[in-house]
């Protein structure tokens, strides 16, 4: 379970790296040149939108990188990311890998609890 976690946390952030970088640049390219009615408009809250672009993809990718010898941790960053990918950006055709593979991921790892290992987070 925990490499699964590894491989879904990895790959949602990478995922959510590239929503990332696209709603950063639309709310960058509608401030800078303006909006245009019905087709080009701002965002409500554009700072919860960067900061999720920013933040929401490092938390899967962490999570993941995370999930191996420290699944707790791990699968909480992953969770944290899932809400805020879901905070920032909603539930869409572009979302809906990275926010289920993060939490998925999130699960897996939370549910590793009897690790082959001697440490286990529970």
């Amino acid at each position: 379970m925990r490499n699964a976690a590894l491989v879904l946390g990895i790959i949602a952030g990478m995922i959510g790296m590239l929503v990332g970088f696209f709603s950063w640049g639309y709310t960058a390219a509608v401030e800078h040149w303006g909006e245009v009615p019905d087709l080009f408009e701002q965002v409500n809250n554009v700072s919860l939108v960067r900061a999720g672009a920013l933040f929401a993809p490092m938390l899967a990718i962490a999570g993941g990188a995370m999930a191996r010898s420290r699944a707790l941790w791990g699968g909480i960053l992953m969770v944290l990311s899932a809400g805020g990918m879901y905070a920032a950006f909603d539930f869409n055709v572009f979302t809906m890998f990275p926010i289920s593979f993060a939490l998925l991921g999130g699960i897996l790892a939370i549910a590793a609890g009897k690790p082959d290992e001697e440490k286990a987070h529970f």
